[in-house]
């Protein structure tokens, strides 16, 4: 299986439909530049969807699941199991993605890509099943190449239907203990920064706990670190199955018209690794929010991304993502809803 798809060209923004989206800016009744990031947010869509008035109805969110080898080196305060546990908890409804998605009115997907406690098959969950976990990768690469190129496919797989089944935005979500750990390590050796910088809490571990979490990824960065230079080979090395998947999903997203909402510092770290694998595809993405992670600040600063929230979240799922769904709707909102000047009867300024 080879992944040359990740190499095709992402779509490009229609400059047109951005023209006239700020000409209608310009006239609604409001000094320029009053509503701030909503304003920005309207024009950035209008650009990306090809239309001077966008929207955001159509809602397609894909979270993805699997366990990592990592979590042998005891770098999470919960058991692996809980990956599992919480697919069932997504196809049951009970999960927070699963309230945001209901109350949002927006598709939900849940694909399972491999966890050490296998729940099965269940209704609403797509298997895309590669192996219970990766490597752990302090002893040999997170995947094979086989592996990484079944990952990115099955991301590309989401957002290629979303797009074709009319979806206006895309939300990727990640489930996996042990994934910060992974995405901390990826994010290190793209970044080049060292461990100590980057490494937090997680689902919750003491200053001890972080200290040796911090530990373990600077192992695993001096074993790998001849091989790190290539985004690809980085991914293979340090990522896991979910990352990997978001990563493709996101360079597929761009290359088929559809804009991405990005979740938090996980989904972040694999948007750095798809924006370094296709570099075009940075058109399509919008940041969410800040999360609570120690290093998501340095992933979104590396991005050049400016998150619409910081609440302090830190579950993942997409669940930040789902979050700020409603401003971007407000915000499409006020740009076709609002009157002109012309319209109103209003003065507008001399």
């Amino acid at each position: 299986m080879t992944s040359a798809w990740l190499d095709h060209p992402a779509r490009l923004p229609d400059p047109a439909a951005r023209d006239a989206a700020l000409a209608r800016q310009a006239v609604l009744t409001k000094p320029t530049g009053a509503l701030g990031e909503l304003e920005r947010l309207a024009v950035t869509l209008a650009a990306l969807q090809g239309r001077t008035c966008p929207a955001v109805t159509r809602v397609h969110i894909a979270v993805f699941a699997a366990d990592h080898g990592i979590a042998a080196a005891g770098v999470s305060a919960y058991p692996q199991a809980v990956t599992g546990e919480m697919v069932r908890n997504f196809a049951a409804g009970g999960a927070a993605i699963s309230v945001l998605a209901r109350e949002l009115g927006a598709s939900l997907e849940v694909v399972q890509l491999g966890t050490v406690n296998d729940p099965g098959p269940l209704p609403g969950v797509r298997r895309e099943w590669i192996a219970p976990a990766t490597a752990n990768f302090l002893d040999a690469p997170a995947m094979d190449d086989a592996q990484l190129a079944q990952a990115l496919a099955a991301g590309r797989r989401s957002a290629v239907a979303a797009a074709e089944t009319g979806a206006e935005l895309f939300i990727g979500g990640e489930m996996g203990i042990g994934n910060t750990t992974a995405a901390t390590a990826l994010a290190c050796a793209l970044l080049g920064d060292d461990p100590r910088a980057l490494t937090g809490a997680g689902t919750g571990l003491d200053a001890a706990g972080i200290r040796r979490k911090a530990e373990v990824i600077a192992q695993a960065l001096d074993r790998h670190r001849a091989d790190l230079d290539d985004a690809r080979e980085a991914l293979r090395r340090l990522g896991g199955f979910e990352i990997a998947a978001l990563a493709g999903a996101y360079v597929a997203a761009a290359q088929h018209g559809l804009p991405v909402l990005v979740d938090g510092f996980i989904a972040s770290v694999a948007a750095l690794a798809a924006v370094r694998l296709n570099p075009a595809c940075r058109d399509w993405l919008l940041f969410a929010h800040r999360s609570a992670e120690t290093g998501h600040a340095r992933v979104l600063a590396a991005l050049q991304a400016q998150p619409l929230l910081d609440l302090g979240l830190r579950l993942g799922e997409g669940s930040g993502a789902g979050v700020a769904v409603p401003l971007l709707r407000l915000a499409c909102a006020l740009h076709a809803g609002m009157a002109t000047f012309a319209e109103a009867g209003v003065s507008d300024k001399a």
